[in-house]
């Protein structure tokens, strides 16, 4: 008898592996299967998972899957994901949503179709953090992002507007709901063929700003978002989970308020973890994921016209 939702996972290097093991513990949920191209990968994946190393893609399909979690290179998403949603199965695709418009919109067009639950691995949206500073947003007027690191040999066949600053781009397009009418970035290459280090800036219709820096070649770890709205400051610390507070308050004694402020404290959740329970939820009640295909595809818009600048 099933325990659940019937699930596979396509793609186990790094983060591949961290989804079935994830999808082998869920409650609700039974790990059919994984598959890679390396196969040794994969059998020792299922192994540690409690699953089955499958052969290839289509024999997952046919072992009958409710829903799938696609972690293979970008370059592939298109490729990988059409046959698992012609077949009608929900899908968590990782970010982005592919490597062109053309390519996710064909995407998001076959999981329409299918009328089946596409929801994009944006993981940072389910940052304990984010959520908090989520439900404090009410008019942000200026938003500075900085996403900075040291270089990892990993995910160097794409550039940081593709892998780190568009977790940035998905959190601001989220929190400001108003369309972006001009961009403009800067970046170079530091010790890859792509561009390594970048900042853009976000324009909108209703007159926030946004201004959003990534790096992987930096000395310094920085994860932070800062949020300006009229007389209200967000400071939020990805790194130490906590989210920093100031306001003007009033005094009968004195002409100028005085400038308050606040820590908060944030209870941290392993968002990956939150992340395939959330997708699970939606495959079964059927409601909108918290990052739709549509929300993806909005994301790596906002990304092509920044690496675009760059470029030009």
């Amino acid at each position: 008898m099933s325990k659940g939702l019937r699930v596979g996972v396509v793609g186990v290097g790094y983060l591949g592996r961290f989804h079935a093991l994830i999808w082998s513990r869920l409650a609700g949920a039974e790990l059919v299967g994984v598959v890679d191209t390396h196969t040794e990968a994969a059998e020792k994946v299922a192994e540690e998972a409690g699953c089955h190393a499958f052969s290839d893609a289509a024999t997952l399909i046919d072992a009958g899957l409710d829903a799938v979690s696609i972690v293979v290179p970008t370059s592939l998403h298109r490729e990988v994901s059409l046959p698992f949603l012609q077949a009608g199965i929900h899908m968590l695709l990782e970010k982005p949503i592919a490597d062109s418009r053309e390519n996710a919109e064909a995407i998001v067009s076959a999981a329409r179709r299918a009328g089946v639950i596409l929801q994009i691995g944006h993981l940072e949206r389910f940052n304990a953090g984010i959520m908090a500073l989520a439900q404090r947003i009410q008019q942000p007027r200026f938003i500075e992002a900085h996403r900075m690191g040291g270089f990892v040999d990993r995910a160097t066949d794409v550039d940081v507007v593709s892998d780190l600053m568009i977790h940035d781009i998905d959190i601001i397009l989220s929190l400001v709901e108003s369309e972006i009418v001009h961009i403009s970035a800067a970046g170079t290459p530091v010790l890859t063929e792509h561009i390594d280090i970048a900042n853009a800036r976000l324009e909108f219709a209703n007159g926030a700003v946004a201004n959003v820096i990534a790096s992987r070649v930096s000395e310094t770890r920085l994860r932070r978002i800062r949020v300006f709205e009229p007389k209200r400051y967000q400071s939020l610390d990805f790194i130490e989970q906590t989210l920093d507070l100031a306001w003007p308050e009033p005094r009968d004694d004195q002409k100028w308020p005085e400038i308050v402020t606040e820590r908060v404290a944030i209870k941290p959740v392993k968002p990956l973890d939150a992340e395939i329970a959330a997708f699970m939820n939606c495959c079964r009640s059927g409601s909108r994921p918290l990052v739709s295909g549509e929300d993806g595809l909005a994301a790596l818009d906002v990304a092509l016209q920044v690496k675009g600048k760059i470029s030009a």
